[in-house]
């Protein structure tokens, strides 16, 4: 409990309009935090009555950082999971690691990647390997079953052999490697905290979401390299500012490749079936977007160059997505296209296994005003 307390307390150095909050956060239970820092998103209802409500938060923010909208607290910390991937992809894209291995659009949109672990995934993956000059056995990320096949309800092929480049974070992880490849670093532990690629990742993250590397908690994401929790209106910052492109300073050159890269092969930054594909889709090349493990998602709109982050706390990829397209309704980023486009994401009607209407699924909240 202590631990959060200071944790939070870091979070208000920088964002001010948290730190009554944080004044007394070592005395709060940890049901407390949800209370307070949560608000109802999304609910189910059966038959008129409600039967579950979805909490969450919700940061809307400029390029400057300006916060222009928010639900429940928008400077929330939580750990940023694979939202994180464009921003750890700086340190390459810096030292011009692009140009240096004779990576293309495919390959920068793999840096960004949680894909699905088709065929085109992990060709490109052993693409970057190639021009990279390693081999698979480099990677430190594991191995798991392609996640494409429970996103499509299916079983692998029997006898299927899978190896790390089928991992949703292999073109991060090959991206790691090509940069202490051309920095002329250690291979065999650049997950490690300490090691040079990941001191460069964790600065350059900081600078990014207007943070000091001392102030982003660190922890251990599901491929095993570091990850960093920063508040929600921070996060959504760093995402602003990626999809503003050649108007950020210093970033503008490496943003500005990484959300074309994105924007134009969101297949490879997602995969069939995902919301991060359809999302783009949708945008028409304006939305960079990208979801996090355990109810994290960004959406950033190039031509306003604002952003908005969000955070479900039970996780709910449901809730997420429902709530992801709400807050664009709200925002006024929808034409009726688009409307119609992303309409299943809403998941509005619940239907049980004969296909019979039992119950439904609406936003409940209204975003308010910034700062």
């Amino acid at each position: 409990m202590l631990r959060m307390g200071r944790i939070l307390r870091q979070a208000c150095r920088t964002v001010p309009s948290c730190r009554r909050q944080a004044a007394t956060a070592g005395t709060r239970r940890t049901t407390q935090y949800a209370a307070m820092d949560f608000t109802p998103l999304i609910e189910l209802s059966r038959a008129g009555t409600m039967e579950c409500q979805h909490f969450g938060a919700v940061a809307v923010v400029d390029r400057h950082g300006k916060l222009l909208a928010r639900a429940g607290n928008p400077h929330w910390l939580g750990y940023s999971r694979s939202t994180l991937k464009a921003l750890q992809a700086l340190p390459f894209m810096l030292a011009g690691g692009p140009a240096r291995f004779g990576f293309g659009p495919q390959q920068i949109a793999m840096l960004c990647a949680s894909h699905g672990g088709e065929e085109r995934h992990v060709a490109q993956t052993q693409t970057m390997l190639d021009k990279a000059g390693l081999g698979v056995a480099r990677l430190r990320c594991g191995c798991h079953v392609p996640s494409v096949f429970e996103t499509l309800g299916k079983s692998p092929p029997e006898g299927a052999v899978f190896d790390e480049r089928h991992n949703n974070c292999s073109g991060k992880h090959a991206g790691f490697l090509a940069y202490c490849v051309l920095m002329g670093l250690d291979l065999d532990d650049y997950i490690d905290p300490r090691h040079p690629l990941q001191a460069a990742i964790r600065r350059d993250v900081a600078l990014a979401t207007g943070m000091q590397p001392q102030e982003m908690p660190m922890g251990i994401d599901g491929c095993s390299a570091p990850n960093y929790a920063l508040p929600l209106s921070r996060l959504a910052l760093g995402y602003a500012r990626l999809a503003s492109g050649a108007a950020d300073d210093p970033f503008g050159a490496s943003f500005t490749q990484l959300a074309d890269a994105m924007t134009a092969h969101p297949d490879l930054v997602s995969g069939t079936g995902r919301n991060d594909l359809a999302f783009m889709r949708a945008g028409r090349g304006d939305w960079v977007t990208k979801i996090g493990a355990d109810g994290v998602q960004v959406v950033g709109s190039r031509s306003r160059g604002e952003a908005f982050a969000i955070k479900i706390i039970d996780a709910s990829k449901v809730a997420l997505h429902a709530t992801t397209v709400e807050v664009l309704e709200q925002l006024g980023w929808l034409d009726e296209a688009q409307r119609q486009e992303l309409a299943p994401w809403r998941a509005r009607e619940i239907r049980n296994a004969r296909g019979l209407l039992v119950g439904e699924r609406r936003p409940v909240f209204t975003l308010g005003k910034g700062d």
